[in-house]
């Protein structure tokens, strides 16, 4: 299969400057990363694809090579430069401390020391509403779940009269190198998992967390016209970060109640009306809720059941933008039932009339009976 352009793999034009190829190689890096994507094929592929990108418009001499021959230029196998090239190129440390600990929450940098923070891990919270909530928008109180800082230890984890000792295995950097060929690759301490410190004689409240579980209310705002699967991010709201990171964010996914009457399609509303196969065959007007108050829907005479009317600026106003929908009402004919004798005898009298008129009466069902004539009379039994 033939390589598709490094350009077009990262995403940049052709003049992008280092700052750019960087830029871009860290966001597919974040979406594409193997450890983020476990047993996902096409994405480690897509990283691969993108590393080797990246290597190669990094490294000034290889990417004139490559802009001036293609692959062919940089590829060892036909008399390019290949990837064992000299040039001012890509320090790959640099990748690793800049791109990869981005990924995983943050690091020590590429050069420099002490022991790597944590950003807190990001929550969801499911919340039910409305739809007229969902509609119009809503503001509640939520009871979350969070982790706050241990006062006993005050965060450190350590017992009372003791404290963390820095890792001999990582020096307290948080990470270690490892050679392989003339690559260094910069990678997590096995001993300290990348906190730089080892805690003998954790606190007793915490367990060594230097965290404890506890709840917070938070005052939240549902803008209007949300709809099920929107989520709404509270920066800063999840649990706290380990050894001073960032704290997570908090998702809001919002779930809208099934209503009893209507039902949503986009910006449009839709439900279902019952109405008496009088009103259906003499016309006449009924009564239509909204969610805005009631409107009078003007039925003519003659209406089929299935019939949909649109009665305009009734819907949802998007989240995102965009006109006010409508309001989609579907008639169905209802067929009266527990009819008395004088009743039944009356609908008796209007079907002998109606069975004279022909097709004149019943236009759709004169034309289905005609095609079950043609039908059986084509069939060969």
């Amino acid at each position: 299969m033939a390589k598709r352009d490094y350009y077009e793999v990262l995403g940049i034009a052709q003049n992008a400057s280092e700052a750019d190829i960087k830029k871009a190689y860290r966001r597919l890096a974040m979406k594409y990363h193997p450890d983020r994507n476990p047993g996902d094929a096409d994405a480690e592929s897509r990283f691969k694809e993108g590393k080797e990108a990246y290597e190669t418009l990094m490294d000034a001499q290889k990417r004139a090579a490559y802009d001036q021959f293609g692959h062919a230029g940089v590829d060892p196998s036909m008399g390019g430069g290949g990837f064992g090239g000299g040039g001012q190129g890509a320090d790959f440390s640099d990748i690793f401390s800049d791109v990869f600990g981005d990924i995983f929450g943050g690091g020590r940098g590429g050069r420099g020391g002490g022991p790597r923070a944590y950003r807190g891990a990001d929550l969801r919270y499911r919340m039910e509403v409305t739809l007229e909530e969902a509609v119009a928008g809503v503001e509640r109180d939520i009871r979350i779940p969070t982790q706050v800082r241990c006062t006993e230890c005050e965060g450190s984890g350590a017992a009372k009269g003791s404290e963390p000792e820095t890792c001999p295995t990582c020096g307290g950097h948080g990470d270690v190198r490892v050679q392989q060929g003339f690559f260094s690759i910069q990678q997590t301490c096995p001993r300290c998992s990348g906190t730089g410190q080892i805690i003998s004689d954790p606190c007793k409240k915490c367990g060594g967390a230097g965290t404890v579980p506890d709840h917070k209310t938070l005052h939240v705002r549902i803008p209007a016209g949300v709809d099920t699967g929107d989520r709404i991010r509270l920066s800063g709201e999840g649990e706290i970060g380990e050894k001073g990171g960032p704290p997570g964010d908090l998702y809001i996914e919002v779930a809208v109640k099934p209503h009893p009457i209507f039902t949503r399609d986009g910006a449009d509303l839709r439900c279902e009306i019952p109405i008496a196969f009088t009103t259906a065959a003499l016309g006449g007007e009924i009564e239509l809720p909204t969610l805005g108050g009631r409107v009078t829907l003007r039925i003519p005479a003659g209406t089929q059941s299935g019939k949909t009317f649109r009665v305009r600026g009734k819907g949802v106003k998007p989240v995102r933008g965009g006109g006010q929908g409508d309001l989609l009402c579907r008639v169905m004919i209802e067929t009266p039932v527990n009819l008395n004798a004088r009743q039944k005898e009356l609908l008796e009298e209007l079907s002998e009339t109606l069975e004279k008129g022909g097709e004149h009466h019943t236009p759709r069902g004169s034309s289905w009976v005609d095609s079950v004539k043609s039908f059986f009379e084509g069939m060969k039994f």
